[in-house]
């Protein structure tokens, strides 16, 4: 029986983790732990390895895991930027990632902060709290129907958020390097990134995280956007110099933004910092900020996704472990 090893475990996800097991007659075993020096010990004697890193592994691990026998990786998330493809590629591991685990969940999650933001759902409950009930511009809100949309990057995530918005009636536009035939059924396309960025009321990203489009998010990007737009970033952090967006907001060239990602969110993201004091000044700054809508990368958190990210991520490691490969390889 071949065994695996589900690393960074949550308890949710656990339960899925045993089903798969149990279903396809393979030894899983879970453990909270992170993949690191320190507990590198614990997956000696297994066949393969899924994570759910948020920070990289040293380069020399690379290596060490080949010598030991292995021969993936298989990564619980779409993102994979926080892995050395390159040194991966050398050492003859295969990386999987898990790219459809579900677009709904992300998309449902991103539209509704995009409304939140827009009917300034967070300023409302404050006043309310304070039993302060009135009425003026501040909380004085646009139709979605009269807006355009914004989609960057029309892959799965971006076709079905488009899709929503245009539920309500609202103008979607898109801009991506690579068309989609399936989402020109939704969006229409902008060949011009600063003609897109002048047009969107809102700007949704949805796009992985590359050294091409790290930082994409900056002074001069944020100049170019409709003043008064809002910033939707439900994919990843390192797409927005998030100086550069506090500079926009409190310059009023942005009238808010929702962030679900944050470029330093490593050190925070799934831990419990009650009654601590945080390090970031920036972040505990987003924390505080009205206009800024901050979630704690949970965007995809549904039972859907948690189910989907599982068995895809525990399927391309057994693809791997008995065909020498997998369809969701990302540095074959």
């Amino acid at each position: 029986m071949k065994k695996i090893i589900m690393m960074g475990a949550r308890e949710d996800e656990k339960t899925f983790a045993l089903e798969w097991g149990k279903k396809n007659n393979i030894d899983v075993t879970v453990t909270t732990e992170v993949l690191n020096n320190d507990t590198y010990h614990l997956v000696q004697g297994f066949d393969g390895i899924s994570l759910q890193q948020t920070m990289g592994i040293p380069t020399e691990m690379y290596q060490q895991l080949r010598k030991d026998g292995f021969k993936q990786i298989a990564q619980r998330s779409a993102g994979f930027d926080m892995y050395d493809l390159e040194e991966a590629t050398k050492q003859n591991l295969l990386i999987t990632n898990v790219p459809a685990y579900s677009p709904n969940s992300v998309a449902e999650f991103t539209v509704s902060s995009a409304l939140n933001c827009l009917r300034h759902t967070e300023e409302i409950q404050r006043r309310v709290h304070s039993q302060d009930f009135t009425w003026d511009s501040r909380i004085l809100s646009k139709e979605v129907r009269s807006l355009t949309i914004g989609i960057l990057g029309t892959g799965r995530i971006g076709q079905v958020t488009g899709q929503i918005f245009k539920g309500f009636g609202a103008n979607i536009i898109g801009y991506d390097l690579y068309k989609s035939t399936a989402a020109e059924e939704i969006l229409t396309y902008e060949d011009d990134f600063d003609v897109f960025l002048a047009q969107s009321d809102i700007v949704s990203i949805h796009m992985p995280l590359t050294k091409d489009n790290h930082h994409l998010f900056n002074k001069e990007t944020f100049d170019k956007m409709k003043p008064g737009s809002i910033l939707i970033n439900a994919a990843r952090g390192g797409i927005v110099d998030t100086n550069a967006l506090i500079n926009a907001l409190n310059e009023g060239q942005l009238a808010g933004c929702a962030l679900d990602t944050y470029e330093q969110e490593m050190n925070y993201v799934t831990k419990d910092w009650q009654n601590k004091k945080l390090d970031d000044p920036i972040l505990q700054e987003l924390i505080q900020r009205e206009d800024v809508l901050y979630t704690p990368h949970i965007a995809f958190y549904t039972e859907t996704a948690v189910e989907n990210l599982v068995f895809g991520a525990l399927e391309a490691c057994l693809s791997v472990l008995t065909t020498g490969t997998a369809e969701t390889i990302v540095n074959n």
